[in-house]
């Protein structure tokens, strides 16, 4: 049984979600401000969790910033429905997914189960036989997806359950382009609905990860209005 966070200062919210969460079948825990559970959190980490960005003590961008130190716990980030700029920003902080206020509970349930579903997949809890895969290598590049490990270099990168798919399928044909959708499809589920937007916040964010490690990385190559590629050399 999966355990999930609720971190929102809407008590309507916590409220209704949580008894819809528990209905469904999980665990949830809630808190009405950041700090709260930042404090939980030290103690014991949920499976997953969901932020409000605007909240008192500590808003949710704090709280990301805060987990992304010590964790790859996936997070979905509540927003209002004009926060575009805090979408991109916390994608690009390392939260997993976001869903607009006001939202269909069934959404961002199912949202909750695709991201549940990935993460158990790359951590290899559950394995099927084609999901069994080997150690990878490519050029600089080593990925052991039973592990959840990526390295550049011979050197240690920690990357969100997305972030490892993303960089997993572009590396799998070095100098093939996928495109935008194709790599949707690979992320999220087919029920999911992402836009373009998403897709791009996470090559960002997953750039800035492997350019922490060496300020030199290009492996993944943008080609404007098509997609993606990772070149080997």
């Amino acid at each position: 049984m999966s355990r999930i966070a609720l971190v929102d200062d809407d008590r309507n919210i916590l409220t209704s979600v949580s008894m819809t969460l528990e209905a469904e079948g999980f665990e949830v825990d809630t808190y009405n401000d950041g700090q709260a559970a930042l404090e939980a959190f030290n103690r014991r980490l949920p499976d997953m969790a969901v932020f409000d960005i605007k909240m008192p003590r500590m808003d949710g961008m704090d709280l990301l910033q805060r987990v992304r130190q010590k964790t790859t716990m996936p997070v979905i980030f509540l927003t209002s429905k004009d926060d575009e700029i805090d979408e991109v920003l916390g994608l690009r902080m390392g939260a997993d997914d976001y869903v607009r206020k006001p939202f269909s509970q069934r959404l961002l349930i199912e949202r909750i189960r695709a991201i549940l579903r990935r993460q158990e997949v790359v951590a290899g809890e559950t394995p099927s036989a084609e999901e069994v895969a080997q150690v990878m290598t490519r050029g600089e590049l080593t990925m052991d997806p039973m592990r959840h490990a990526v390295s550049w270099k011979d050197m240690d990168v920690t990357l969100t359950v997305t972030e490892f798919l993303l960089i997993q399928a572009l590396a799998q044909r070095p100098g093939f382009v996928k495109s935008r959708d194709q790599l949707m499809d690979v992320a999220y589920d087919d029920q999911v609905y992402v836009d373009d937007r998403t897709i791009d916040s996470h090559i960002k964010r997953l750039r800035k990860k492997m350019r922490s490690v060496d300020p030199d990385f290009a492996a993944i190559e943008t080609l404007y209005g098509i997609g993606y590629r990772y070149n080997e050399d």
